[in-house]
């Protein structure tokens, strides 16, 4: 008897023991590209409200491009500094330029870390984003070692490297040249084809954990793109600047559902190396093909997501104004149709973007083109002079 006592005490005993040494999955450091060229207002809002999400900003600081040369982006220091935050420098190089001069490239990096850090910018490290076809690789391994040899030794140096490159056999001597690599997994495709592709985004992050022994990093895309008709079978690509090109754009938006799902996923079971999750871009107020912060934050903890959009009315002496707003923390397309139960209307009209067709007790609101309501934003739909309008009667139809 006392046997099996002291038997069901040892198993109890080394059942707690095996549950105390469960442990959650250990967070992935979450950081964020800075991707505007010209800072505005509402740079100090989007900053302050991703600090505590977000641990590391990598800044687009430097570009240079065929025939127009370098271009400095027009950053502001003093909320830079104010955030306090480890910065990464991004130095753009175009993957069209005919060749990489070492010395006319290593000139202006070198002097943009001396006036970074002369004004007290916490910087932590370089990267370069060069969009070099496979063929080239060998050219990028030298100027990356010339680059590391001239740079200060306790700078850090990484680049971004593209899908592509895993089937050239130059990989691992270019990955031997930088401290960590950032693999972008976006728009690294026929556009036609997508923004995003999780699935394919996994079989790259597992390949190239098999081939780095130094830290990686993903980026991923919280942001979205719009394709215009093709020039030359080229397709054409607008993104947060706006092209003046007529025709009928067709969005693309990466889904925060499937990246909420991957980065779940690399939470649970990283591949070898990975470091963290990079998230391209820093959303501003006016960005309007970007995730809103809510839902970027949303998808960075990995909050359950839901949009939640609620008829919205207003009314002073009979006349409506109609909108509606997203309860929710994930952006929201916008609806199809929306149909409001009405009595002894006079006028009606839509806003832009929607349509209107009055019948005697329904007006019915109908999508012309895409758009998005923000996570906790709004959007007016039209208007109605009408005795009264029953919104428990109102539906949104997706």
């Amino acid at each position: 008897m006392h046997f099996y006592l002291r038997l069901s005490a040892l198993l109890m005993a080394l059942a707690l023991l095996g549950g105390c040494e469960r442990k959650d999955a250990p967070p992935l450091d979450q950081q964020l590209y800075v991707w505007q060229r010209q800072w505005t207002a509402n740079h100090e809002a989007a900053l302050s409200e991703s600090r505590a999400d977000f641990s590391t900003l990598r800044v687009l600081a430097l570009q240079a491009f065929p025939k127009a040369g370098w271009t400095r982006a027009r950053i502001d220091p003093a909320l830079l500094k104010q955030d306090g935050r480890p910065l990464i420098a991004v130095i753009r190089l175009d993957g069209q330029l005919p060749a990489l001069d070492q010395q006319d490239i290593t000139t202006p990096i070198l002097q943009l870390i001396n006036d970074w850090q002369g004004q007290g910018l916490n910087l932590a490290g370089v990267e370069i984003d060069h969009d070099a076809g496979s063929a080239r690789l060998p050219a990028y391994r030298e100027f990356l070692t010339h680059l590391r040899a001239v740079l200060p030794t306790s700078m850090p140096l990484s680049i971004t490297a593209l899908p592509a490159w895993l089937d050239s056999p130059e990989l691992p001597a270019v990955l031997s040249t930088v401290d960590s690599s950032v693999l972008q997994v976006h728009a690294v495709t026929d556009p036609r084809r997508g923004l995003f592709d999780p699935d394919q985004a996994r079989r790259w992050a597992k390949a190239w954990s098999r081939i780095t022994v130094k830290p990686f990093y993903l980026a991923l895309p919280a942001y979205g793109v719009a394709l215009l008709p093709s020039v030359n079978g080229a397709p054409v690509v607008e993104s947060e600047v706006s092209l003046e090109i007529d025709g009928k754009r067709r969005e693309l938006m990466a889904d925060p559902q499937q990246l909420s799902e991957l980065a779940s996923e690399l939470r649970t079971d990283p591949p070898s190396h990975l470091g963290g999750l990079i998230w391209f871009r820093l959303p501003l107020a006016n960005d309007r093909r970007a995730w809103s912060l809510t839902t970027l934050r949303a998808v960075a903890r990995g909050d359950a997501l839901q949009s939640q959009l609620k008829v919205n009315l207003s009314s002073q002496q009979g006349l409506y104004d109609i909108g509606l707003r997203n309860e929710g923390n994930m952006d929201n397309a916008w609806p199809e149709r929306l149909t409001l139960k009405v009595r002894d209307c006079e006028g009606a009209d839509a806003l832009a973007g929607y349509t209107l067709q009055q019948d005697a007790d329904l007006l019915t609101f109908t999508r012309q083109r895409e758009g998005r309501i923000a996570a906790g934003g709004q959007r007016a739909i039209g208007w109605a002079r009408c005795a009264n309008i029953d919104q428990g009667e109102s539906n949104v139809h997706p």
